[in-house]
């Protein structure tokens, strides 16, 4: 196991439509308004920019995200990272959330209408760009790796709540 490469996966389950998820998650700069971790947005050019990050673990990631993929019709933003984190993100939004078939989530893309909310799949391929991360990547994996479980909590909390409130609007 190298224990400077993460794969991160999880899934979210949202009460609301899958296109409205869709469209809060492709807003990246509002991002810090409902993510925690999330402190800043700095747009660098049409499809890039700087996402300042800072969860439970006292540091913080400054990654370069520029747009690889926005399919609305599959559900899929993916992003390439650059930076303190190097690798790629990837949401995929489906319909049916919360009371999915079989609680799988139902299928169907983000401009679906169906189903009482969303799924949203997020996976993560990505290695350290810093030094000092790859240098301490052995002792800490396990705390980094729980650094991100709370951190993506968070977000998918945070999110619901932004929604909740009409901030899809």
């Amino acid at each position: 196991m190298d224990p400077n490469h993460y794969r991160f996966r999880g899934v979210w389950r949202l009460a609301a439509p899958a296109s409205v998820v869709y469209a809060a998650l492709a807003d990246v700069p509002s991002y810090p308004l409902w993510w925690p971790e999330i402190r800043e947005v700095r747009r660098t050019g049409a499809e890039t920019g700087d996402v300042v990050v800072r969860a439970l673990l006292p540091y913080r990631l400054v990654i370069s995200l520029a747009a690889h993929r926005r399919d609305p019709e599959a559900g899929v933003l993916e992003a390439v990272m650059r930076g303190d984190l190097n690798g790629w993100s990837r949401f995929t939004v489906t319909t049916g959330g919360p009371t999915g078939p079989g609680g799988t989530g139902g299928t169907g893309a983000a401009g679906g209408t169906g189903g009482a909310g969303c799924r949203v799949l997020f996976e993560e391929d990505t290695r350290p760009g810093n030094p000092l991360l790859r240098r301490l990547a052995l002792p800490l994996h396990p705390l980094f790796r729980a650094n991100h479980a709370v951190m993506m909590l968070r977000g998918r909390r945070g999110l619901a709540a932004h929604l909740a409130a009409g901030g899809d609007r």
